[in-house]
């Protein structure tokens, strides 16, 4: 209580710079994975895609992002071991966003996409285990997102190959791609329209006051009529958008898809602006979370609440720092995505993010833990994979595994000193 009485506002504006920190880190390497595929398939160009992040991630952060969050993320830790000791709290919070913060910085050096989650999960299980005990972490949950390193990517990879076999099948390797084009886009823009609006209502929503209730007994069924009327306005859409389309490509075979691979380049704003706002509304708390928690401690002397009021210049704070770090330093892992795993085009893109979405409403119904890093890259080796393994860069992929396994304890262990240091500092 002393600690905080003395240092209270001191370790306030500490723990907003190490949020924005943190956020900016999250821009920088988690959003520009999600938009790695539009840029690397060139369905966007990176200026075009920061654009589309900017204003759909930040309205997904202020207007989903929620009006509470739990002060301890995902139920790692059990805040009843701390009730008694505050100051225990804020520098543990303090230290999970320092952290995950450096360790974000190191990967997107690197060019390395890793779970946001994870670093700051890591983060948090470091400060426990030397702040509280072993004991507080709750290893259950550890082993749930360690199971998530392979299901999530196996699972994206499976459905993103079976999406990208069907365009092969129906479209591209047809003796008429375009026409073929013309009949099924319309389809699997019914899909792209129909994941979206369950990844929103599933995940974008679940933050606010809206709650959609049917009387269908869950929130997947209840989410459904929602879902399909959203499939079927995008499907008449596209339908109208592409009838205006002509079939202008001469003779070749690189320009007999270059007119079908424009119309995918089209779905593909439509999935990297919904994924945004999905993904602004649900790992901005990763940044929010901690800040609010210490935020809330401050601001009532000393009191530690399982949930905190989450203020609206907190969303601000997490919203502006994730735009500025995608728009800063997002082009190292948008490169690693979109051309140095495998070569994208605009139908495999579609592909793969549309597979990443599905991906997510089922581990969302299943309540499965799974990371939205480790989705994409999944759903980009699915792709790649549909013309063999030859081409995927293998030691680009193992990089990539390599940096997930070591993202849990490389987060707790600068969580640890970071800990240490601050209690010499103001203990």
């Amino acid at each position: 209580m002393e600690i905080i009485a003395q240092h209270g506002h001191m370790l306030l504006i500490l723990g907003c710079i190490f949020a924005f920190f943190m956020a900016w880190g999250i821009g920088a390497n988690d959003v520009a994975n999600a938009m790695g595929t539009s840029v690397g398939s060139r369905a966007l160009t990176v200026k075009q895609a920061i654009f589309i992040a900017i204003i759909f991630e930040f309205a997904g952060a202020y207007l989903a992002g929620g009006e509470v969050t739990s002060t301890i993320r995902k139920g790692i830790l059990d805040p009843a071991l701390i009730n008694d000791q505050p100051d225990l709290l804020v520098f543990g919070m303090m230290s999970a966003l320092l952290a995950a913060g450096c360790w974000l910085l190191i990967a997107s050096m690197k060019g390395w996409p890793v779970s946001t989650t994870h670093s700051i999960v890591g983060a948090l299980v470091g400060f426990a285990a030397v702040g509280i005990s072993v004991d507080a972490v709750n290893w259950g949950k550890i082993g749930t997102i360690v199971a998530s390193w392979v299901v999530s990517p196996l699972l994206a990879g499976t459905i993103s190959y079976a999406l990208f076999t069907s365009v092969q099948r129906l479209v591209l390797d047809t003796e008429d791609p375009f026409k073929n084009a013309k009949r099924y886009v319309p389809l699997y823009m019914f899909f792209v329209g129909f994941m979206i609006a369950m990844v929103t209502v599933l995940k974008g929503l679940k933050n606010t006051a809206l709650d959609l209730d049917f009387g269908l007994g869950s929130k997947f069924l209840n989410g459904l009529p929602l879902a399909i009327i959203a499939g079927l306005i995008v499907s008449a859409i596209g339908a109208l958008m592409l009838r205006r389309v002509k079939d202008t490509a001469v003779e070749g075979k690189a320009n007999r898809f270059a007119n079908v691979e424009n119309l995918f380049a089209i779905l593909m704003i439509f999935t990297a602006a919904a994924m945004a706002f999905a993904h602004g509304s649900n790992d901005v708390a990763n940044a929010v979370g901690p800040l609010a928690a210490i935020a809330s401690v401050i601001e009532s002397g000393g009191q530690v609440a399982t949930k905190s009021a989450l203020p609206g210049w907190i969303l601000v704070l997490g919203g502006l720092g994730i735009v500025v770090g995608l728009a800063t330093y997002g082009f190292k892992v948008m490169a690693t995505i979109g051309r140095k795993i495998t070569e994208l085009t605009p139908s495999r893109g579609f592909a793969a993010e549309l597979g990443a979405a599905t991906t997510v409403v089922f581990a969302s119904t299943w309540g499965l833990p799974v990371s939205t890093t480790h989705t994409l890259v999944g759903a980009v080796l699915g792709v790649g994979l549909a013309r063999g393994i030859g081409a995927l860069n293998l030691k680009v992929v193992g990089n990539i595994f390599m940096s997930w396994i070591v993202t849990l304890p490389a987060g707790a262990g600068f969580s640890i000193i970071i800990f240490f240091t601050l209690k010499g500092i103001f203990g």
